[in-house]
């Protein structure tokens, strides 16, 4: 593989320099300076020795006979056996340990190390290498699967130099941003773009809101941060939009005050505390507006309430949500992130329109109830040479409502999935309840895993059921 180097690009804006100087510059070949370009390279030198490489190692696992784990490039029968597994008494060797890259930053001087959920998940070794090329074994001190965000601890025996958070929230389209990270293990490398918009949802959950950047984001820069110009951290790189798998200008970060609220209730005991309303909620469409006589189609319109929840004798069905706790909400993707982002036990303030009348209404913010990490269950069976790649826990009332499923649909509801795995190549995403595999049932997670094994077909039908709505897609699992 050669790398081409590319052509000097001149900066976004030059300083105003007299017409003589200007010719003189040009004449004797040399660069123009720039206020511009110096202001950048101070503050990449400012935050760069806070920006870390993670490795994560997963354990050797068996390859099965057939299928496509196995990697058969350049085997003179590579294409035969890709079809058909090998011959008779063919035995593949095992899978070596698999190394995984991506980046991180230092959060504060004690060694606490920010960097995605999906860097680290499933890695039985972490190591942290900082930018003087030390290295230390991290501990994971918790994850979020919810908002992809994980939190490490490494002893260097002396402290470390962190970053500052800075305020996502009066970052405005257009500014210029930074993002230093480890694209394809190339440490510590910059690039630049700017906001190209803010308070993106990009299906990874109800609780993730994303900054879409135009700066160079690809494989490595995972877990890395997005800068502002004053050396503040904005944003963790998180995913890409890509047709080809590199960079299209199309990256997306969590915001860091999402980041900000995650990584303290991480550190405090390993967990997430979420605060919960239980209500459905959806969008109020021009359409809705109008049957409900309101003037402009804003907030969330209240479809169904939790028996027994916060909500429950607070909230009706029909109420537009306003605003929380005197932030506004414009539309039903705001309200999860508020009331998530919301201490439980909280006492708070929601204004709704009923029956064309503003109220303000008082609650107290519950605990989430979703569906616990000890009852989720990974569906990847490799010695039996069948791979979902998918975690799923049980439908729980409180999901069923979360999720917009109703009483009549039975199912196990996707809690995570592996990158570039079977099940994600498909489609499928977090949140999704997946129904049947082939002709079976899965109303519980073991149905799910003897499905799995049972099934013939490949690639399998899988029924799911999305917001209410129930869909087929097809899922490769030899």
């Amino acid at each position: 593989m050669s790398i081409r180097k590319s052509s000097r690009l001149y900066p976004r804006t030059t300083n105003w320099i007299g017409a003589s100087a200007l010719g003189a510059a040009l004449l004797a070949g040399t660069a123009i300076p720039s206020l511009a370009d110096e202001a950048l390279a101070d503050l990449v030198e400012t935050v760069s020795p806070s920006v870390v490489t993670i490795v994560a190692v997963q354990d050797a696992a068996p390859v099965p006979a057939q299928g496509q784990e196995f990697d058969f490039e350049g085997h003179p029968f590579g294409e035969f056996f890709k079809r058909f597994g090998g011959p008779e008494g063919f035995k593949m060797p095992d899978r070596g340990p698999s190394q995984g890259l991506g980046s991180g930053f230092v959060l504060d001087e004690d060694g606490y190390i920010v960097t995605n959920h999906h860097v680290v998940d499933n890695a039985s070794t972490i190591t942290v290498r900082l930018s003087d090329d030390r290295s230390f074994e991290a501990e994971i001190v918790g994850t979020d699967p919810l908002t992809d965000i994980a939190v490490l601890k490494i002893d260097a025996g002396e402290a470390l130099q962190p970053v500052k958070l800075g305020d996502s929230d009066v970052i405005r389209v257009g500014e210029d941003v930074v993002a230093i990270g480890n694209p394809f293990g190339l440490n510590a490398t910059v690039t630049t773009g700017i906001v190209s918009a803010k308070g993106r949802n990009i299906s990874e959950g109800p609780y993730a809101e994303f900054i879409q950047t135009d700066a160079a984001i690809n494989k490595g820069n995972s877990g890395g941060p997005l800068f502002n110009m004053e050396g503040e951290v904005v944003g963790v790189n998180s995913a890409i939009y890509s047709p080809s798998g590199g960079s299209v200008g199309l990256g997306f970060a969590v915001t860091s005050n999402i980041v900000d609220h995650i990584t303290a209730d991480l550190r405090d005991d390993g967990q997430v505390s979420r605060g919960w309303l239980g209500v459905s909620i959806q969008n109020v469409s021009p359409e809705l507006a109008a049957a409900m006589g309101i003037d402009t189609a804003t907030g969330a319109l209240v479809s169904d309430i939790v028996s027994g929840s916060p909500a429950d004798g607070v909230l009706q069905q029909g109420d537009v949500i306003l605003t929380f706790n005197d932030e506004a909400v414009d539309s039903s993707s705001d309200l999860p992130i508020l009331v998530g982002t919301t201490k439980v036990g909280t006492d708070s303030v929601i204004t709704v329109l009923r029956n064309g009348q503003e109220e303000q209404l008082e609650l107290t913010i519950g605990q989430h109830q979703a569906a616990s990490a000890e009852a989720d269950v990974t569906v990847d069976d490799k010695v039996a040479g069948t791979s979902l790649g998918v975690t799923v826990a049980p439908l729980t009332e409180t999901a069923r409502a979360e999720m917009g499923v109703g009483e009549n649909v039975d199912g196990v509801v996707v809690t995570g999935l592996k990158p570039d795995s079977p099940a994600a190549k498909a489609g499928l995403q977090r949140g999704d309840v997946i129904v049947k595999l082939g002709e079976l049932e899965t109303v519980t997670p073991d149905d799910l895993k003897a499905a799995l094994e049972s099934e013939k077909t490949d690639p399998a039908l899988v029924l799911i059921n999305r917001g209410g709505n129930q869909i087929f897609v097809a899922v490769e699992i030899a």
